[in-house]
């Protein structure tokens, strides 16, 4: 097969698909009053490849933007990765139960990303993976990730896309199985990002308490409570790539800790029907526990 190239399709609408405006509305999500304050380039990276996985929101930038660079900002500062498994939810009902990108490259406005063939090779030895174009040609979740990792990381950092339609709870410890093997197999530096948002078109005071419900599992590396909180009405979109974000967290005990959350309602004013934003981090080193506050109240911590 020829190379494949994934050409956007959610630039222009998602985020510019003009390379500066790109970057000016990348940069002002870090410098917005909802997002750290601060640019990627002001801060000296540790280097210290703690983190082993993040959530991350996926609506328009001037939605979850400022969210989604609260999580950027500390995978800036952890350090480069070598790989980024990135797994997103499958809204078009497109493709196979898990797609896997197998091949070529991803391009945004800020350039291409190359595939890791090496990674793939090793997940399509699980049954569970498969190779598949067609459920990614019209999916978002895992696009929308992809301008905010090229300025972070530049353009030399390789990505394996996977889109996941399956999302019952044994899907997805297989795929973490899968990515645990790839982890071994490769001793890369390889970083997992689950792609979701959290409630969807509740009051804010509604999804405020679901979410904080459902952050508490996710820091706690409680899949089963997850699971459950959506059974009984969690519209989580991205709650099965979460899962195998705290699975695998869970493998290398690696605790998470929610570094911001807020809805649609603080972006627009409007909190009558608002979605939910979080980021969150799974690092190495850090206790496993529940937060001690109210999500709304929490105050992420300063990098």
């Amino acid at each position: 097969m020829s190379e494949e190239i994934r050409k956007p399709a959610v630039a222009g609408y998602f985020y510019p698909a003009n390379k500066d405006e790109l970057i000016k509305l990348i940069e002002n999500c870090f410098k917005h009053p909802l997002g750290p304050g601060k640019l990627p380039k002001e801060i000296t990276p540790r280097n210290s490849y703690r983190i082993i996985a993040a959530q991350v929101p996926h609506a328009g930038y001037i939605y979850s933007g400022p969210c989604a660079a609260w999580a950027y900002l500390e995978l800036y500062v952890d350090g480069k990765p070598d790989t980024i498994i990135i797994l997103g939810p499958n809204h078009t009902g497109l493709g196979l139960p898990v797609s896997v990108w197998p091949r070529g490259y991803w391009e945004t406005p800020l350039g291409r990303l190359e595939i890791d063939k090496e990674v793939v090779d090793i997940l399509l030895q699980h049954e569970v993976f498969a190779s598949d174009y067609s459920a990614h040609v019209q999916e978002h979740s895992i696009e929308v990730q992809l301008p905010f990792v090229q300025y972070i990381f530049g353009n030399d950092v390789k990505i394996v896309p996977i889109c996941i339609a399956d999302p019952r709870l044994e899907t997805a410890e297989e795929i973490s199985k899968g990515i645990l093997h790839a982890i071994a197999e490769t001793k890369k530096r390889i970083l997992i990002l689950a792609s979701s948002d959290m409630t969807h078109y509740e009051p804010q005071d509604v999804a405020q308490m679901k979410d904080s419900e459902a952050l508490d599992a996710i820091i706690s590396l409680d899949v089963k409570k997850l699971y459950e909180l959506v059974e009984s009405g969690l519209t989580m979109c991205g709650f099965a790539p979460v899962s195998v974000a705290m699975l695998v967290a869970s493998h290398f005990k690696a605790g998470g800790h929610v570094v911001k959350y807020y809805t649609s309602g603080d972006i627009i004013g409007d909190i009558s029907s608002v979605v939910g934003y979080a980021s969150v981090v799974f690092e190495k080193g850090i206790p496993i526990k529940k937060p001690r506050r109210p999500i709304k109240e929490e105050v992420a911590p300063s990098i």
